[in-house]
Order: C-alpha cells, then structure tokens, then sequence
C-alpha cells in the first residue's frame, strides 16, 4: 500500500505510538491517536516510573526519518561511558567505544514524550485525542476505546497499530479472545526509582557517564539529566537476604544504602520518603505470538515483545519498529502487517536475549579482571580490524545498519575468540595476537557483507 491518504488508528500516546504517527503522517497518512492519559503538555508526568532513557544510534536514526531528531538536542545528555563505583568508594571510567560519536543520550522519557507530542500536534493529519483508554476488541478486530466520560467508541479506520506499551490492554484483549498466545517472563527483580537533585552532591558525579555502583547479584544505576538532576534506579531482588522485602523501615532504607552505596547518600537528602512514595516495578519480557490481527490490527514496541531495559535498548527498538513499518507500508507489497510480524521477530527475540545477559555483565561481570582484560582486547582487535570485529555492544548501540540477530550470532563467535585467547589467569602482555588476526580473519567475514537493516526493511 502507498501512505499517501491512508488512513491509521494509533492506540498509545507514548514515544513509539507518537513515533509511528509522525512517520505515517510525513508519508502523507491521516493519524488518529488515542492516549489513555492526560496531555503532557498540561499535565505533570507521573512520578517514579520512567527508568530514564537511553538514546541510541536506532532511536536517532528513527527521530531523523520522522523530521524531529534537530528539536531534541537540549534533551539530550551525552554518555560517553560507564562509570563504575565500588563499595570502597573508588571509581573507574569504561569507555562504550573508542570514536567520538560512540555515545548514547540521556533523555527523560516525560520530556521526550511532551517533545514528541508537540510536534505531533503540529503536524496536518494528525488528530490527538487523550484521556481515551483501550477496553477490549471486537469480533472484526476493531478496537474498542472509553473517554473519561465514560463514552465507548469503536475506531474505525482501515488499519489500527497498538503501541500501549508493556501493559498492552490491546494484548490483552487479544489474548482474551484466543486470537494470540503470550507468555510474561518477569524476573524476581523489581526496580524503584530515585531523584538525585540538582545540587552540590550531584555535582561531584560525572555528568556525561551512565553511572554504576554493581554489587554481585543487585545494582544501582543513574543517568544524567538536562537540568543538573541525576534518574537513579535501584535493581534488587523482590525477596531475600538482599531484597525489597527487608527494606519495609526508614531506618532499614537507611542503613542499606549507608553499606552498600555511601557515596550516594548525600545526594539523596529525602531518601526515606522517596522510597516510600515511588512505586516498586516489575521487570519482565512479553513473548506474544502473532503481533497482527489479519491486516486491520498490530502490535507494536513494547505492546508485542518488551524486554528489560538493561541493554538500554527498548525504546530504541520499538523506534526501529515505527521506522521499519513505516517504510513496509510505503511499499506496494500484499500483507504488510503479517510480513513486519514475521520477519521482525528474530531480531526481537534476540535484543531480548541480549538485554537479559547485560544485567548480568552490569551487576557483576564488571568487576571481574578476566571481564576488564577482554573489553580491552576486543577494543584493541577493533582497532585491528575495524571492518570485521566490531564489539557487540558497538553492533547494537552505535551500528543502526546490523540487524539485532547478526549483532547476537557474532558476538557468539567474538566472544569464543577472546575466550581462546584469554585463558583463566591470562594477562595483557600474554594475548597473542598473531593468533588473534587468524582466528577473526577464519570466522568472521566483512561485517558490511551481512545485510543490513536499510536493505531489509522488515
């Protein structure tokens, strides 16, 4: 189908239902969304869930098709690493890359969101409309919306996309009438989110770093923002020896974070009563099999295949998606809705593997020595051979052109690599690396040669 004068339903008003709108719409499509909240533009944002994004070369390239990348700039906070934080107080400085322009972008979700918002409702052809909640879905799979009213409408254009997030009532709906199988695999990790304001305290963390504290099984993290404040996020187990469940008393939050991150209670002066007041989430993936309802219904981003946000990759592939259907429907090709379901669940499937992994690596394998030495080494095989061993985090965060599932399948190979050649025990001076440049050059071909994202739309 050609874009031009077609007309969409988008249930979800959040940064990837706003996305897919503005791509329709700069097509030349007629856009209605419906958002279960209220306007952000007059409403202030909800409290403790945002777990503050992350920025990548997937989600900048997807903002720059929909004509709005220019407009975020003073949202932006650039990291150019980690910082990593040990009990005894000392720091340490991992770079993500070794180029300028390998870095990631601090946002906040609610700015982001109000950003998108406006230019959505600056846009001709598309109708905003919020304070409008998903009910269910009927027998001709048009999905069914109340006002906060009370009112029940049936929306009726041609081809309806669900992007209401990991909570999808869209999903759900589906799910009720047998039309798709789901499976939530939530982890027995819960998150809470914390505000390090502006101020003195602040001052004293690194402004262009994603700042970690792992402590072996359990983590704090904290992204800068635009106005000097640090979004931290408390990751640790609901129950146990180290758990949520023990932390019911100020004075219990207290003497938590007096052992296991003092140097951050200091710029947490109302910890007690953030603690009390922020919600506790869930984390977990969605496994929904089939995104679409024929051609008149399909989930996308977090609605069909959320993942946990330790890759910092969720809205960046749910980005990718808005950019990738909007491109799939611009074409004259049968079956559009089915062809993005199929053809994109591989590389979901496997950022969703890859997310899991990373939290491991942050709360814990970033303390190891053998962990350090291969981070190096795969820089340093990089330099080497830049057009066949890129990094997988590289792949994922800096390369928009590797589809997630190549960035998988050869980051297997590369870590078989630096594991041969660091053997428990191994040190820097040790690596040989004639050996090296033989292995990459037997298993890995030009990493250029693999096609990419821009030559497989779907």
């Amino acid at each position: 189908m050609n874009l031009r004068d077609a007309a969409f339903d988008v249930v979800g008003g959040g940064p990837a239902g706003l996305l897919v709108a503005l791509l329709l719409a700069r097509g030349g499509a007629r856009v209605a969304v419906f958002e279960r909240r209220a306007d952000p533009r007059t409403s202030p944002p909800e409290a403790g869930r945002s777990i503050n994004l992350a920025l990548a070369a997937r989600g900048l390239v997807a903002l720059e098709a929909a004509g709005v990348r220019a407009g975020l700039d003073a949202l932006l906070v650039p990291m150019a690493g980690r910082q990593i934080h040990e009990v005894d107080g000392s720091e340490r400085f991992a770079p993500y890359g070794q180029r300028p322009d390998e870095r990631i972008f601090s946002v906040s979700r609610a700015a982001l969101t109000r950003r998108l918002t406006e230019a959505a409702a600056e846009t001709p052809g598309i109708a905003l409309h919020f304070g409008h909640r998903a009910v269910g879905v009927d027998d001709a799979g048009r999905v069914q919306v109340t006002d906060d009213a009370g009112r029940t409408r049936t929306l009726s254009a041609p081809r309806c996309i669900a992007a209401d997030g990991a909570g999808s009532a869209v999903r759900d709906a589906l799910r009720d009438r047998r039309a798709l199988d789901c499976v939530e695999a939530f982890l027995d990790h819960d998150y809470k989110e914390l505000e390090f304001p502006a101020g003195p305290a602040s001052e004293r963390l690194a402004r262009q770093a994603l700042h970690i504290w792992p402590r072996g099984g359990f983590m704090l993290i904290a992204l800068p923002n635009a106005d000097g404040s640090f979004t931290a996020t408390l990751f640790l187990p609901r129950t146990g020896p180290v758990g949520f469940d023990t932390l019911r008393e100020p004075a219990q939050v207290s003497a938590f974070f007096e052992r296991h991150f003092p140097d951050v209670r200091a710029a947490l002066p109302d910890l007690a009563v953030q603690f009390a007041n922020h919600p506790q989430g869930r984390l977990g993936t969605v496994h929904a099999a089939p995104w679409h309802l024929g051609e008149s219904l399909l989930l996308i981003g977090d609605a069909a295949h959320a993942i946990v946000p330790f890759h910092g990759q969720g809205m960046n592939c749910a980005f990718e998606d808005c950019r990738l259907l909007a491109m799939l429907l611009d074409r004259d090709e049968p079956r559009p809705f089915e062809r993005f379901s199929s053809r994109r669940r591989a590389d979901t499937e496997a950022i969703a593997q890859m997310a899991l992994e990373n939290y491991a690596e942050m709360r814990d394998a970033v303390r190891d020595p053998r962990f350090v030495l291969q981070r190096e080494l795969s820089l340093a095989l990089e330099r080497r051979h830049p057009d066949r061993f890129v990094p997988r985090y590289s792949m994922v965060m800096f390369r928009a052109d590797v589809p997630y599932r190549v960035a998988l399948a050869r980051g297997a190979v590369q870590q078989a690599i630096l594991d041969e050649l660091t053997p428990p025990g191994a040190t820097r001076e040790g690596i040989d690396l004639a050996a090296a440049d033989a292995l990459i050059a037997a298993r890995l071909e030009p990493l250029d040669a693999i096609a990419s994202l821009s030559d497989d739309p779907a």
